[in-house]
């Protein structure tokens, strides 16, 4: 039997969702670091900061309020560093490619909606070459209120021509997974993003949550139950 879609569109967080840029923020974390004499991070490390942007990562790493005169310096230069590296070791979390590359085949349109610049954004996917492209990308340049709103992710839809209730919008922090709850559509949250050790995945009231990028796809189609990896419904 033919898998069948069950979603018109499908919408991806970008940053521990659809792509794993932890690696590439670590070297501009500690080349920040290490130009000052101070530890260096490790992996794990970064992991828990990323979902937080660049004023995360200066707040957590250097211990600052984002009043301190020091903090919007070195925030810049962690992203001037950023933007020179941001695709050396970024790449899809594994099963992306080929979820991607089924969503083309089966001509569904997918979109990105990330609280992440657009500078940033357009260059590291410009950078990447993923196996489709998206039909949408909705940054904060585009919008007046950001995740948790549900703006970017209405008007990702809007652009798409889909209704919400025929959608579903998928993220590794509890704002992606409230923004598509409040936006109308069907929610899966990346339990295998950047998550906080305190962060429960399964208590943000997602439809479905993951530990694993190749559960994606089983909730995406019908599939028979020998295709599928296992997945947990969290309503």
């Amino acid at each position: 039997m033919a898998k069948q879609p069950k979603f018109q569109a499908v919408l991806f967080d970008l940053d521990g969702t659809l792509l794993d840029t932890a690696p590439d923020f670590l070297t501009c974390t500690n080349r920040l670091l290490g130009g000052r004499g101070m530890p260096l991070l490790n992996e794990d490390d970064i992991r828990k900061m990323v979902t937080h942007g660049s004023a995360g990562i200066i707040s957590k790493t250097f211990s600052l309020h984002n009043s301190h005169p020091d903090f919007e310096p070195l925030r810049q230069e962690l992203l001037s560093l950023y933007m020179d590296n941001l695709a050396e070791q970024t790449r899809p979390f594994p099963g992306i490619a080929e979820l991607l590359a089924e969503l083309s085949e089966y001509q569904i349109p997918w979109g990105i909606v990330t609280n992440k610049p657009e500078r940033y954004t357009l260059a590291l996917l410009e950078r990447l070459q993923l196996t489709s492209s998206p039909s949408t990308i909705i940054c904060p340049d585009h919008v007046t209120r950001t995740k948790p709103d549900p703006e970017s992710v209405l008007l990702a839809l809007q652009e798409l021509a889909i209704v919400p209730e025929a959608a579903v919008f998928i993220g590794d922090h509890l704002r992606d997974i409230e923004a598509g709850i409040r936006a109308g559509t069907a929610t899966i949250a990346a339990a295998y993003g950047y998550l906080d050790e305190s962060e429960d995945p399964g208590s943000w009231g997602a439809t479905y949550t993951v530990d694993d990028a190749h559960q994606l796809a089983p909730l995406i189609f019908e599939r028979k139950p020998h295709e599928s990896h296992a997945v947990s419904s969290t309503r």
